[in-house]
């Protein structure tokens, strides 16, 4: 019966075809991913470049349509109750893992509660308590065992979750693949090792078939796959290379797909590649975090003399030229629900009055030409990160009167993570992309108890502010508190924001289906590679 479906798809798929154009035999596709993933386990990530992996090989209830909407993935329907605290996700029955296995709602109840389980020390651990899911809190402070959440399996095919308290967008947090189940049986059986290749067991549209870490993974169509009629592609290959000037090569010898590019050949790229050259906007803060626990960022002023110094737009009129804005908040102003976040009132000041005004916070904090600031910004392995943090540095030392000596450190993706994650940075290079699309996927991230707050802060008051946007009774009064929120983040000064990112992809004209997501939602199910 499937071959029967994908034959008819085939014919129904190429109606819609140019005259002239024609589907490649071999539907090969190859992408760079950047960077080899701290893991393969949806539990033990927490990067972009493992989000390419996992929502290929992995999905989760809801997924993003092609207008990055929520749209059915494992779950077919969905409902909630009158006051949002109990939703029921209806799933589909035709779901199978790549070994043939069925997907069930337990495999789910088992993925979640691995996720909030101490044992596991995920990153993401707090990814519940966003949601509100019955006593995730406690489950991952040890207070209660892990099969006390309120996640529940009332039969194989409907999966129920209890909520603390309303969250009216519970639906779109499940869209995020840390919440991709897992196949209980298999992590059962190899225990961590579940998740590496000889062993991993998805139920995405693709499997993996071999990887070798910094080279490539070679993924192929899961022939398990519920809607494998529409998958064209046969064979994903994902490259690691970190290096943009490497990866652009292999785009122009013809070995890459799709590549992004060294930030000084824009100019040349967009004479040369003009009809290749794609760029999109994405949900997504490029800024500077300041380990605000120990010297010298435990003082406010330094923290702000830094973030006011910092002139934003020579970095992105003149270091990055694709589109960029100056952030001088967290939130992206076009998520949902930020519409009432402003800037801090000194962002409206000229750049001279600014740099004026952070040299006397610098010396009302004990730092002059005698006794310099001196600190170390850490960047992971890349070459637009090390720009930018030249940039930076530079932007400093002229604007504050040449007191601050910035020392550069560039460590590989897992160490960088790690550094971050102990604490151990003093600032250093980070970005933040939405897990979907809700001003609470950036303002989450700084509540005290959250497992992805690497810098310190902790504050009762903006803890407050984000509970009662949780309990707000109007999107309005929403937006009112994520603005409160927001500006507790800029008084303080917990991180210094830089830019709202676009992202810029050359892309080979035969490939088609793919699409700049503002999510980053890259799944690849839905692109073919035309005859070329």
């Amino acid at each position: 019966m499937k071959k029967f479906a994908f034959i008819l798809f085939y014919f129904y798929f190429c109606n819609f075809l140019q005259a002239e154009d024609k589907l490649d035999k071999e539907q090969v596709f190859t992408f760079n991913a950047g960077v080899a993933p701290q893991s393969l386990d949806p539990a033990k990530i927490d990067g972009s470049p493992e989000g390419i992996f996992i929502r290929n090989l992995f999905e989760t209830l809801l997924i993003s349509d092609k207008n990055d909407k929520p749209a059915p993935g494992v779950a077919l329907t969905w409902s909630h109750s009158d006051d949002y605290k109990t939703w029921t996700f209806n799933l589909r029955k035709d779901a199978k893992w790549s070994n043939g296995d069925k997907v069930t709602a337990n495999d789910f109840v088992f993925a979640w509660r691995r996720l909030v389980d101490p044992k596991t020390a995920s990153p993401y651990a707090s990814f519940l308590n966003y949601m509100k899911l019955k006593n995730s809190s406690a489950i991952i402070n040890g207070e209660m065992n892990p099969d006390q959440l309120g996640v529940e399996a009332k039969d194989d095919y409907t999966l129920i979750l209890h909520l603390e308290s309303p969250v009216p967008f519970a639906d779109l947090l499940t869209q995020f693949y840390v919440l991709s189940p897992v196949p209980k049986k298999v992590v059962e059986k190899f225990g961590d090792s579940w998740s590496e290749p000889k062993n991993i067991v998805g139920n995405g549209a693709f499997k993996l078939d071999s990887f070798v870490v910094n080279e490539e993974a070679v993924l192929s169509k899961n022939p398990y796959y519920w809607n494998i009629a529409k998958v064209m592609l046969n064979k994903v290959i994902l490259l690691q290379i970190q290096n943009d000037s490497v990866a652009y090569t292999r785009y122009r010898t013809g070995n890459l797909d799709i590549s992004q590019f060294p930030l000084e050949l824009l100019d040349k790229v967009k004479k040369e590649y003009s009809n290749e050259l794609k760029i999109g906007l994405q949900l997504c803060t490029y800024y500077y975090e300041l380990n605000i626990k120990n010297p010298p960022f435990n003082n406010n002023k330094v923290r702000q003399a830094l973030s006011m110094a910092l002139d934003r737009n020579i970095i992105t009129d003149q270091v990055l030229r694709q589109g960029q804005i100056p952030a001088f908040t967290f939130s992206p102003p076009v998520i949902n629900a930020a519409e009432l976040i402003t800037p801090p009132e000194w962002s409206k000041w000229d750049s001279s009055k600014r740099h004026q005004e952070a040299i006397k916070l610098l010396n009302e904090a004990g730092y002059n030409q005698n006794n310099p600031l001196n600190f170390t910004l850490l960047y992971n392995t890349n070459e637009n990160h090390k720009k930018l943090a030249i940039a930076a540095s530079s932007i400093w030392k002229k604007n504050l009167g040449g007191i601050v000596n910035v020392k550069l450190q560039n460590q590989e993706w897992k160490s960088f993570l790690s550094t971050r994650r102990l604490g151990q940075q003093q600032m250093a290079r980070a970005g933040w992309c939405s897990d979907y699309n809700e001003a609470s996927s950036f303002l989450n991230i700084f509540l005290s108890n959250s497992s992805n707050n690497t810098s310190g802060f902790k504050s009762e008051e903006y803890d407050k502010a984000i509970s009662l946007a949780y309990k707000a009774k109007t999107e309005k009064e929403r937006a009112q508190f994520y603005a409160e929120a927001e500006k507790i983040l800029y008084d303080n000064n917990v991180i210094i924001p830089i830019y709202f990112y676009t992202t810029s992809y050359l892309v080979k004209p035969y490939v088609k289906g793919f699409k700049i997501q503002p999510s980053q939602n890259n799944y690849f199910k839905d692109i073919y590679i035309l005859e070329h």
